[in-house]
C-alpha cells in the first residue's frame, strides 16, 4: 500500500455490491483511516443475485464501514454491463469529479462477464491515472499478484463490510463455506504469500511509488 503524505482521493470500481469489500476492503479501510478520501462506483445493483434495492442499501452500510465518502452508482442490469463507450465514459466522469491518485477494480479474467467487461473498461477510462491496480474476488481466473497490503489490523472491518451484505454472506456456491470464511482464507493465503499474517493482493497495471 502506497502511503501518501498529503490527503488524496482513492477510488474502488466494482461490478455488483460487495466486489469491493471482498477485493480490497481492509485497503480501503486502512486509507480512510489515514485520513484519505475513499470513493466507490459500482455499476450494478445485483438484482439477479439477489433483491436489488436491498442490495443497495447492504452496500452503503458497508461504505460506512469502511469509512467511505460516497458510493457512485452506474445503473446498469446486473449481468449485462456492457462494454461500451458509454460506460467508458461514465468512468471518466466520476474520475473528473473526484481526481483520484489511486484507482482499484476487478481483475479482467473472471468467469463473470460484468467484472470482465468492467475491467476492460476502466483500463481504458484510467490511462491517464498514475496508479492503477486490480483486485481479485472468488471468480477471478489466472490471478498472479505484484503487490500485497497487509490488512492485519483491520480485518475485522473487512468482514464486518462483508457481513453488512447479509443478503449475500451464504451464497458462495460452495458448500458450508460463507464468504466470511472465503475472505480469512484467500487474506491468510496472500498473507503468506506477502510474509505477513493477513494481507490482499494486487495486479498493478501502474504503480507510481511515493519515494
Amino acid at each position: 500500500m502506497i502511503a501518501y503524505h498529503d490527503a488524496v482521493n482513492v477510488l474502488a470500481i466494482g461490478a455488483h455490491p460487495d466486489d469491493i469489500e471482498f477485493g480490497c476492503g481492509g485497503t480501503l479501510t486502512k486509507y480512510a483511516q489515514k485520513g484519505h478520501g475513499v470513493y466507490l462506483f459500482v455499476t450494478s445493483d445485483g438484482g439477479q443475485g439477489g433483491d436489488g434495492p436491498v442490495r443497495r442499501r447492504e452496500q452503503e452500510e458497508a461504505a460506512v464501514i469502511l469509512g467511505v465518502r460516497h458510493v457512485f452508482w452506474g445503473g446498469y442490469d446486473d449481468t449485462e454491463i456492457p462494454l461500451n463507450r458509454e460506460l467508458i465514459a461514465r468512468v471518466e466522469a466520476v474520475i473528473r469529479e473526484i481526481r483520484p491518485s489511486m484507482i482499484f477494480v476487478n481483475f479482467a479474467d473472471d468467469t463473470h462477464q460484468d467484472h470482465r467487461h468492467l475491467a476492460q473498461a476502466v483500463t481504458s477510462a484510467t490511462r491517464y491515472v498514475p496508479n492503477f491496480l486490480y483486485y481479485e474476488g472468488p471468480s477471478t481466473q489466472n490471478f498472479v499478484p505484484n503487490c500485497f497490503a497487509d490488512i492485519a489490523k483491520v480485518l475485522d472491518r473487512k468482514l464486518a463490510a462483508l457481513e453488512a451484505h447479509r443478503s449475500q454472506v451464504s451464497k458462495t456456491n460452495i458448500e458450508d463455506l460463507t464468504i466470511l470464511e472465503l475472505a480469512v482464507s484467500s487474506a491468510n493465503f496472500r498473507g503468506i504469500q506477502a510474509r505477513v499474517k493477513y494481507a490482499e493482493a494486487f495486479h498493478s497495471v501502474r504503480l507510481l511509488l511515493d519515494s
